[in-house]
C-alpha cells in the first residue's frame, strides 16, 4: 500500500512498498494526465529524462494502458539529452525508443529529439527554435506568468548529488534565466556534452513528476523535500517548484528513508 500525503510547499509525496507497485501508480498517473490533455487540447506533450526512469514506466507498453491510451497525441520531449549519436547507448533518446517508444504506436513525427551531428551549443539552439515553433501552433502550451513552454508533464529523475535533468550542483546552468534550453560541456558525469531544460522551463510545466529510487538517493531526496535550513546545500532538485503546476515525488521506501516527515515514513 502506497502512503500519500503533501509536504508543505514540496508537492505530494507517494512512497510505494515495492518497485512494482511504484510503476503501476506511475503508469495510472501518467496515463490519467494524457487522458485529460487530450480531453482538454488534444495532444499531450511530455518531457522524458533518462536513468532508470524510463524502465519505471514499463507499464505503459502493457494492457491496458497501451490500448486505453491515446499515443497519436503525444508529442515527445526530452528535459535533457547527452550530445551523442541517437544509436549510442549514453543517448536518453536511444533508451527511451527501445524501452517505450518502440513498444507503442506513437506518431514518428511527434517525436521531438535533438540533432545530434553538431555541438552541444547548436544542439540546445535548434531544440529550443524547434520548441518555439510548437509553442506557437499550440502542441506546447505557453505559460500564463511568462513565455516560458508550458509541457503537460515534465518527469525527472534525481541523481545522487541533487541532480534534476542535466542540472548539476554549483553549475552556472541553474542560474539561466533567459534561455529555454541551455547546453553543458563539463558535466561531472559522462558524457560531458548535454544539452538541458533550464529552470524556468521545468518550473511553467502544469506537472512535474521527480521518480526516485534506491537507498543511494535518500539523502539527495531528504535535502530536496524536507525542511533542512539556510546552511544547508541547495540541491537542484529543490529548485523545482512549478509556479503554477503540480508536483509529484514517486519514491520506494529506500528512497524515502531519510525523510523527517514520520507520517508519511512508517
Amino acid at each position: 500500500m502506497a502512503l500519500s500525503g503533501a509536504h508543505k510547499n514540496r508537492g505530494e509525496l507517494r512512497i510505494h512498498e515495492s518497485l512494482d507497485e511504484l510503476r503501476t501508480d506511475l503508469a495510472d498517473y501518467v496515463a490519467e494526465l494524457s487522458e485529460a490533455s487530450v480531453k482538454e487540447r488534444g495532444v499531450f506533450a511530455i518531457a522524458l529524462s533518462g536513468g532508470s526512469l524510463i524502465g519505471l514506466m514499463g507499464k505503459l507498453c502493457e494492457a491496458p494502458y497501451n490500448k486505453t491510451v491515446d499515443w497519436a497525441k503525444w508529442y515527445i520531449f526530452w528535459a535533457d539529452e547527452r550530445v551523442v549519436a541517437k544509436s549510442h547507448a549514453d543517448s536518453n533518446y536511444k533508451l527511451a525508443k527501445d524501452g517505450l517508444l518502440s513498444k507503442v504506436p506513437i506518431v514518428p513525427s511527434h517525436v521531438h529529439s535533438i540533432n545530434d551531428s553538431v555541438s552541444a551549443e547548436e544542439a540546445a539552439d535548434d531544440y529550443e527554435f524547434a520548441i518555439r515553433q510548437l509553442v506557437k501552433t499550440r502542441v506546447v502550451s505557453v505559460s500564463e506568468i511568462s513565455d516560458c513552454p508550458k509541457f503537460d508533464l515534465i518527469l525527472l529523475g534525481l541523481g545522487p548529488d541533487g541532480h534534476v535533468a542535466s542540472l548539476f550542483p554549483n553549475h552556472p546552468a541553474l542560474n539561466e534565466r533567459e534561455e529555454w534550453i541551455t547546453f553543458i560541456t563539463d558535466s561531472p558525469k559522462p558524457p560531458p556534452e548535454r544539452i538541458t531544460f533550464t529552470l524556468p522551463v521545468i518550473n511553467s510545466a502544469s506537472n512535474v513528476a521527480v521518480v526516485v529510487t534506491g537507498e543511494s538517493k535518500a539523502e539527495s531526496v531528504h535535502l530536496a523535500i524536507d525542511d533542512i535550513g539556510a546552511d544547508c546545500p541547495l540541491i537542484p532538485a529543490r529548485m523545482v517548484q512549478p509556479a503554477m503546476g503540480k508536483l509529484v515525488w514517486f519514491l520506494d521506501k529506500l528512497a524515502a528513508s531519510k525523510l523527517e516527515d514520520s507520517n508519511l515514513n512508517k
